[in-house]
């Protein structure tokens, strides 16, 4: 673990010196390039630092034991020292597992309806706001560009972006069969219903991540559908389009303009196409996918919200908590970090297994 971080740390240290080149800092791509690896280091070299001098310290305090007069002293300062040693090697430990290269980017949010009907609707449509609300907390933009609302409200589908540096790092673990149950507003005779909803979370990929042959499309406009009143466009401005080779089909009608509404169309299609090329790369390598915590199979049942107990239940983790209206209000943080740490653990014992 040493030998890795002192590598770390000299290549951190030979970054901060092409910083101070001017042939460098001419070229803003490279400028910016290396700013970003830099500060995706220092917090290893900072901790590592912090590290090493407690060790030092430690060393010193063990030294000094033998001093007649500072003897007692320095035996007081190392449990607290052995203490720090101990938390930082955690932190290194975590800090070394290999990075999410998508965790920085945004991510595009499917949620649809499934088993419940009108009911299955109307908690997706409360999931959208739950994850909105804790979008907007995180200080993230979000932007529908197609949805399909139910008869009694919500949604059947809603498709959204959340936009932010770390967005995909945060709902990366939210793909799978979310479950609910409650007395539905439908539900006449207040009889218990549990219904379900899915929701799809894709990292938005770059230029360079996939490439799409034009001839590979077939791209259909059309009048968007809406509400009613001033949400119903009165031109031909909605798109569809249709990757044939693997008939992956995307459709964008939330914008104004048929420019815009292609543009983000082709974005949710090339994240899609990416998400397929994983879980392609992901069964040739065995059993990766089933350790995961968070995977793109909408038929994993991964929640449970209990309305008559106020309870969510995360089934992959075993994590239960008494504050579902607080939850549904956006109040995720407690349930994303819980799944971070579990995610975290499974990865440290899979480097030492």
């Amino acid at each position: 673990m040493i030998e890795r971080l002192e590598a770390i740390e000299k290549h951190y240290q030979e970054i901060e010196q092409e910083l101070t080149n001017p042939e460098v800092l001419s070229d803003i791509n490279k400028t910016r390039n290396l700013s970003k690896e830099m500060s995706e280091l220092e917090e290893t070299v900072q901790v590592f630092r912090d590290y090493r001098k407690v060790c030092n310290d430690l060393e010193e305090a063990k030294e000094m034991q033998k001093d007649k007069e500072l003897g007692e002293l320095a035996k007081e300062e190392i449990p607290g020292l052995e203490e720090k040693k101990t938390n930082l090697e955690q932190q290194l430990e975590v800090l070394l597992i290999p990075k999410d290269p998508n965790d920085s980017k945004n991510v595009i949010v499917e949620i649809r309806g499934a088993a419940g009907g009108d009911e299955a609707n109307i908690f997706a449509g409360d999931l959208y706001r739950m994850y909105t609300r804790y979008a907007e907390k995180q200080g993230f933009r979000c932007n529908v560009y197609n949805a399909l609302e139910g008869e009694a409200g919500g949604y059947s589908q809603i498709e959204f972006m959340i936009q932010g540096t770390g967005a995909y790092s945060k709902f990366k673990y939210e793909s799978g069969s979310h479950r609910v149950q409650r007395v539905p507003v439908t539900e006449a005779n207040g009889r218990l219903q549990t219904s379900t909803a899915t929701v799809l979370v894709m990292p938005e990929t770059e230029e360079v991540d996939i490439e799409i042959k034009p001839s590979d499309l077939r791209i259909d406009i059309y009048r968007s559908s809406g509400c009613g009143g001033q949400g119903v466009n009165t031109t031909d401005s909605a798109v569809r389009i249709t990757h044939l080779p693997t008939n992956t089909v995307v459709t964008c009608q939330n914008e104004r303009s048929q420019i815009q509404n292609k543009e983000q169309a082709m974005k949710v299609l090339k994240s899609r196409l990416y998400e397929l090329k994983q879980q392609e790369m992901e069964e040739k390598e065995g059993n990766m996918r089933r350790s995961k915590i968070g995977t793109g199979d909408r038929a994993e049942k991964i929640r449970t919200y209990n309305y008559p107990q106020n309870r969510v239940t995360d089934h992959r983790i075993g994590y239960t908590t008494k504050n579902l209206d607080r939850v549904m209000d956006g109040d995720l943080d407690d349930i994303i970090q819980a799944l971070i740490t579990e995610d975290q653990k499974r990865k440290l014992a899979g480097e030492t297994e």
